[in-house]
């Protein structure tokens, strides 16, 4: 019982930041591994003593207030540090979409404030459905994952949030292999569907971009469904896309 019970505690603890602005704590591995289990994307900051006089602790629990949905947690336990490869007091973003721990190590940092510590958090908030903008677009093309699955599609379109949903669905299939991405046909991303020959009347609309041919695809017309676009990304592992035909521009490294 002892697990679950760690696992309910962690759900729970993580649902809510306090009014107080105390922060969660993570005592031992198991709630540490279960808080991390509980969401596509968590922040723990490991403090080995949480408290106003600590170096970046003031301005993490700060940064927390400004990032509600992402659940946030201290964890001091040095059996949990040992497990997550924790040595010195450290803010790690963990998520599924890569399965990535992103580390910022307090002690190789020279100046720390909460709203740089935000821009950190929010810049590495990726999900199994990412939505693109020129924040995330860091974090994205940061990733030791390179090949993108994007969804060009219009907000409140009448197949929005079916479509999202699909992916989203679809995305843990191929962790490790593709990140999905969310582009709004919007004038900010106007950029973005050019490299694809797109515009806004054009959606909805699913491609690829790899970075590490630095090549791009769309998938042909018709139905975007789940099948469609599994075999459309399995085309990609397999090989089978660098003989076909790219869509639009060429596509610079630096951008979608």
């Amino acid at each position: 019982m002892a697990p679950l019970l760690s696992l309910i505690i962690s759900l729970l603890a993580a649902s809510v930041i306090a009014e107080d602005s105390a922060l969660p704590s993570l005592n031992d591995v198991t709630a540490a591994e279960a808080f991390i289990e509980a969401s596509e994307v968590v922040v723990i900051g490991f403090f080995e003593t949480p408290s106003d006089e600590t170096f970046g602790y003031k301005e993490f629990v700060e940064a927390a207030k400004t990032v509600k949905h992402i659940p946030v947690a201290l964890c001091s336990d040095k059996e949990a540090w040992a497990k997550l490869g924790i040595v010195s007091d450290t803010i790690s973003i963990f998520r599924k979409a890569d399965n990535h721990q992103d580390n910022l190590q307090l002690s190789e940092t020279k100046k720390v404030e909460a709203d740089g510590l935000a821009r950190f958090i929010t810049m590495n908030e990726l999900r199994y459905i990412t939505e693109y903008n020129q924040v995330t677009a860091v974090g994205l093309f940061q990733s030791e994952v390179k090949a993108h699955l994007l969804l060009f599609i219009n907000r409140g379109s009448s197949d929005y949030e079916v479509l999202k949903d699909l992916l989203g669905a679809l995305a843990p299939e191929f962790v490790g292999k593709f990140l999905f991405v969310l582009v709004h046909g919007v004038k900010s991303n106007e950029k973005s569907l050019g490299y694809f020959g797109l515009t806004s009347r054009d959606l909805p609309r699913v491609g690829i971009y790899d970075r590490d041919s630095d090549m791009k695809w769309l998938m042909p017309e018709g139905e975007i469904s789940t099948e469609r676009v599994r075999k459309f990304c399995q085309s990609l592992i397999l090989g089978n896309l660098k003989e076909v035909k790219q869509a639009g521009e060429r596509v610079p490294k630096t951008e979608l």
